[in-house]
């Protein structure tokens, strides 16, 4: 007996029992999911176009896409700039032509669940928006677009989307939310006429709510947006405007504002507690660019958000990003940019009740794996972001 009491406490001693199983139990448990946002600039200048390159399997654009999400492998997949389509067939072949595909000798990934979101962009509104005495696309369109659905949305997902709980704001009028920024002349009269503002859409995309369950059963609402650029306009600064109000919505959202009304006419936000992450191309830096003062800022400072992915020590940031050349002027970090315009745009925030354990930009530096597919926008002029979440 004496023999085998010491045997034991030996076996303690050099580690062959670990301690500590329980707590490692508890952590595996728990697991690590990647989200991430890519705006992939998948639109093309005439509807039907993406389906041809979509289903011919050797556009070279969608290649180095594909390479890119294969190398990083998010579990759940925010695009940006996806045509829309709502039998969902383009994102069937970009998933069975290049997905399912190995590209750049990297191994093929499956999203069983996508879904594509409905746009704004394209929809002919019936005014004169941009006052400029003809009422045509893509100027006088809900949200810029050339023809329905260009620059939409979509997502695709490892985990089951809860379509019965998804809530979309597409319609949301701008003038329903309170004290909204109207575009104003210099002269101080409305930009917009009263009809026209009583008839605008808040949401150049949309705003919409894809709730998906985790493999613990943890629903998470992924919040997905791509607020107008903030330029392209006037001294009324009309985008500008709109860009602000647009995140505005996404905070007013994760807050449970009760005036927000979506597009099955259910009131109200999101339930106090429950877990979120908003992605998308927000089109707001916090320190450069042209967009409203604080616009970007509502959203990253909220306290319902993680700031260690928002303005903390888990920023994501790369490599090539930090190589990548400032604009004259700009004063942030180059390293948390995701475009090639030298700005950080693209967002993967989530709520305050996760757990980051990582989180990056997909910008490979010179001799870095998927370089080439990367530099002078061979892919995209955005880059993939991401983050590792436990729930």
């Amino acid at each position: 007996m004496n023999k085998l009491l010491l045997l034991f406490i030996s076996l303690i001693t050099f580690g062959f029992f670990n301690c500590s199983s329980t707590k490692d139990q508890t952590t595996n448990d728990q697991p690590t999911i990647r989200f991430a946002s890519f705006n992939v600039a998948l639109y093309r200048n005439d509807a039907g176009g993406l389906a041809k390159d979509l289903n011919s399997g050797t556009d070279q654009q969608i290649k180095n896409i594909a390479a890119i999400i294969q190398e990083v492998r998010p579990d759940v997949l925010a695009l940006m700039e996806f045509d829309y389509d709502p039998q969902g067939k383009l994102l069937k072949s970009f998933q069975d032509n290049y997905l399912s595909i190995a590209q750049e000798g990297g191994t093929a990934i499956e999203y069983p669940y996508y879904y594509s979101i409905a746009s704004n962009t394209g929809v002919p509104s019936g005014f004169d928006y941009n006052n400029d005495g003809k009422i045509e696309l893509p100027n006088d369109a809900f949200g810029f677009g050339r023809y329905e659905g260009q620059y939409a949305s979509a997502l695709m997902s490892k985990y089951p989307i809860e379509q019965s709980m998804i809530r979309s704001f597409q319609k949301l009028l701008w003038s329903s939310m309170p004290d909204a920024k109207q575009p104003m002349n210099t002269d101080g009269t409305p930009y917009y006429e009263t009809k026209e503002w009583e008839s605008f859409r808040l949401s150049s995309k949309n705003h919409i709510d894809l709730p998906v369950v985790l493999p613990n059963k943890e629903i998470v609402h992924v919040i997905l947006s791509h607020p107008t650029p903030p330029v392209f306009d006037g001294p009324e600064d009309r985008n500008g405007l709109r860009n602000y109000d647009e995140i505005r919505l996404l905070k007013d959202y994760v807050n449970g504002a009760e005036y927000l009304l979506d597009d099955k006419g259910k009131s109200g936000g999101l339930d106090k507690g429950v877990s979120f992450v908003v992605m998308g191309d927000l089109n707001a830096d916090p320190i450069d660019g042209d967009s409203y003062e604080g616009a970007i800022n509502q959203l990253l400072d909220d306290p319902l958000v993680l700031q260690a992915v928002t303005t903390g020590e888990l920023i994501p940031k790369s490599k090539g990003g930090a190589l990548h050349n400032q604009r004259k002027g700009d004063k942030a970090d180059p390293a948390f940019d995701t475009s090639f315009f030298g700005k950080r745009i693209d967002y993967v925030i989530p709520s305050a009740n996760a757990k980051v354990t990582d989180s990056g930009v997909f910008w490979p530096a010179p001799g870095e794996k998927l370089y080439e597919q990367v530099k002078d926008k061979a892919a995209s002029d955005h880059l993939l972001v991401w983050a590792d979440l436990i729930f």
